[in-house]
């Protein structure tokens, strides 16, 4: 039998993007009965493990590199310790997971994932903002601009950004003059954008500008991590303040499997 399967499995868990209150209940149970916590201590607010057992160990990953990481996390599991990797957001969202699992499979460590809230969805919901308005964008562009990481081919923010759809734009706020030039091409020089800092933490906040004073905003604010980039046609309606064509969801004259329409 393989001893393996007969310890507790690594469990990546989503933190959410700062609130504690924004951890799903799956999330916080895990770190409720986790004897080992490793966590990106730049990133994760660390409120979010005031719910942890006194006893559980927390180690900081943010100095660590890649190996290192995963070996605490392989230590924890031969040890029989119920170990978490806690991220922020969503770590299906530029959390470096796939490499991480690669790794704990060579070491025939088994693991899960419990998603969390990403940054983009809870800029929305602070901004009263839906992502994808009737007859006006529905899709969502989730990306970033090339930095250190290329971006694959097609995948480029212009390519992307000529869909005029609703776009989040991740990891950028260091690429503001760049990314402005590229918006603005896209929605127009002084189309609204949202720069949305340390989103749901106490002292988050949202900055609106346009894609011509993108860097300057960014720059006169200086921020250069933590800052997410909202633009598109959902928020040039949100804006605006004009009434947008309504969901046919909810018009009596649309019948769906559970109501009958009327006329």
């Amino acid at each position: 039998m393989n001893q393996e399967k007969n310890r507790p499995e690594v469990v990546f868990v989503g933190a959410g993007p700062g609130d504690p209150d924004l951890i799903t209940v799956a999330g916080r149970r895990a770190i409720e009965e986790a004897d080992l916590i490793v966590f990106a201590g730049s990133l994760v607010n660390p409120a979010i493990m005031d719910c942890r057992r006194p006893e559980a160990e927390t180690v900081d990953s943010s100095g660590l590199e890649l190996g290192e990481i995963v070996r605490a996390m392989v230590d924890g599991h031969r040890a029989g310790r119920k170990t978490v990797r806690l991220h922020t957001g969503d770590p299906s969202l530029y959390g470096a997971i796939h490499e991480q699992f690669e790794l704990l499979a060579k070491a025939n460590v088994p693991y899960r994932v419990i998603p969390g809230v990403t940054a983009a969805t809870a800029a929305a919901a602070s901004l009263g903002l839906e992502f994808t308005l009737p007859e006006i964008t529905q899709s969502l562009i989730v990306t970033r601009i090339a930095g250190r990481t290329p971006m694959p081919i097609g995948e480029d923010l212009l390519s992307l950004a000529r869909h005029r759809t609703s776009l989040a734009l991740y990891l950028s706020a260091a690429q503001g003059e760049e990314a402005g030039r590229i918006l603005a091409q896209a929605f127009g020089p002084e189309s609204p954008v949202a720069v949305c800092h340390r989103v749901s933490w106490p002292d988050g906040r949202t900055l609106w500008t346009t894609p011509s004073g993108l860097a300057q905003t960014l720059a006169g604010e200086g921020l250069d991590r933590h800052a997410l980039i909202l633009a598109g046609p959902a928020l040039a309606a949100l804006r605006s303040g004009k009434p947008t064509p309504k969901s046919r969801l909810y018009d009596k004259s649309f019948g769906h499997a559970h109501r009958a329409a009327s006329d």
